[in-house]
């Protein structure tokens, strides 16, 4: 019993530690995407969750139709699992659910990238991406 309980310690450091390193990584994403977005437009002050969540509920009609929207294949609800065109299972957008999304700079420019294309029909700017963020770690 004295081991199992000491096991669930250090499990529940561990993932504590995890955590916080997956929101530093994720901090480091957005402070970067803040100075682009103070670069584009010196008047921007911070991300918006209401604006991201917008974003990611818009249908812009800009892109592919075959993907109108983040929601064809993400679903209107970030917290459970998506669907691609090809049907591959994507894990929930919300942090909540997968707490290690949007911690890689590398992932989220590939995948902001590939995604607003097809839905924009251009890059996102970096407030879009910010906010989305923003709103999706509140989630």
């Amino acid at each position: 019993m004295k081991r199992a309980l000491i096991f669930l310690a250090l499990a529940s450091l561990s993932w504590g530690s995890a955590m916080a390193f997956a929101d530093d990584r994720r901090d480091a994403i957005l402070a970067d995407l803040a100075a682009q977005a103070v670069a584009a437009d010196p008047a921007f002050t911070a991300f918006s969750a209401d604006r991201g969540k917008a974003f990611f509920l818009a249908t812009p009609s800009s892109g592919k139709p075959d993907t109108p929207s983040c929601t064809t294949c993400h679903t209107k609800d970030p917290k459970a699992k998506g669907q691609t065109r090809a049907g591959k299972e994507i894990l929930p957008m919300a942090v909540s659910k997968t707490p290690d999304r949007f911690t890689d700079a590398e992932k989220v420019a590939k995948w902001f990238l590939r995604n607003c294309s097809s839905v924009l029909g251009r890059e996102c700017t970096a407030a879009e991406k910010g906010d989305f963020i923003t709103n999706m770690a509140a989630q």
